[in-house]
């Protein structure tokens, strides 16, 4: 294998086109310089080399992951498809590589920057996907509990189970504004598409009766002697503030049901 020097990958954005340009770093003998999706500039100073979807390479290289370097790999890497991590298809590359050699002791090489670099990204997806099952306000419009929220990782898929578990009889709409996605949930069955834009509709008077009654218990609930917003802080990241409804006091977007 040699390093492409000036080589990029660009692929569709998806975790099956992922793991074919992990075929084709194989098939070609070559280290790409970076991995683009469909987002990235479409014009670069590198050459660019297109990597189609092969479902069938696709599936070669799945099968790989957990026969060559363990169940525990398998997890981390598509775990890590859902983060935000800066070059994070380059850095699974990199990893399955060393993990093709070492095999599952790769998983225990604290030193290594892809390793680490994973681990430490799954975790700030696995935490906020934690956080929002708890943060998470809706509204009620037309018979549907509706909301909007912004995290940094793709976590639409580990709040889809949650929320359909707890309100199977529900319909359910929750916008993520960052990746332009939405969950759709009916009784018993949902998806995830994709969705330019979403604007919840005024609240009505019932709604607004709500919320005030909810900002009113959170005021309540508060023994004000012992405030430390420090703590606060900590327990409740400031940046998820502007879609919990306790923290506006003019109704926004976000509703009253705590989750």
């Amino acid at each position: 294998m040699h390093t492409a020097a000036n080589l990029t990958y660009r692929y569709d954005g998806t975790f099956a086109g992922l793991l074919c340009c992990v075929f084709e770093s194989y098939a070609a003998h070559e280290m790409p310089e970076a991995i683009w999706g469909p987002d990235m500039p479409e014009q670069s100073l590198f050459e660019e080399k297109e990597i189609l979807t092969d479902n069938r390479h696709a599936e070669r290289v799945e099968r790989s992951i957990p026969a060559k370097i363990g169940n525990e790999a398998e997890e981390l890497v598509r775990l890590a498809f859902f983060t935000t991590l800066p070059d994070k298809e380059l850095t699974v590359l990199r990893f399955l590589r060393q993990g093709y050699h070492y095999g599952a002791s790769v998983l225990d090489f604290a030193g290594e920057d892809s390793v680490h670099r994973l681990r430490e990204a799954v975790k700030h997806l696995l935490s906020e996907a934690h956080l929002l099952k708890g943060f998470i306000r809706f509204s009620v419009q037309h018979n549907v509990l509706v909301t909007t929220i912004g995290p940094k990782n793709y976590v639409l898929p580990f709040l889809a189970r949650h929320f359909s578990e707890r309100y199977p009889e529900e319909h359910i709409l929750i916008y993520d504004e960052t990746h332009r996605m939405a969950l759709i949930y009916r009784p018993y069955e949902y998806g995830i598409i994709p969705m330019d834009a979403f604007r919840a509709a005024p609240p009505d008077d019932e709604e607004r009766k709500f919320r005030s009654l909810w900002q009113t218990f959170y005021d309540a609930i508060e023994i004000k002697p012992r405030h430390n917003e420090k703590c606060r802080r900590n327990f409740m990241p400031k940046r998820y503030w502007s879609y919990m409804t306790e923290f506006s006091r003019a109704c926004s977007k976000n509703s009253v049901m705590h989750v």
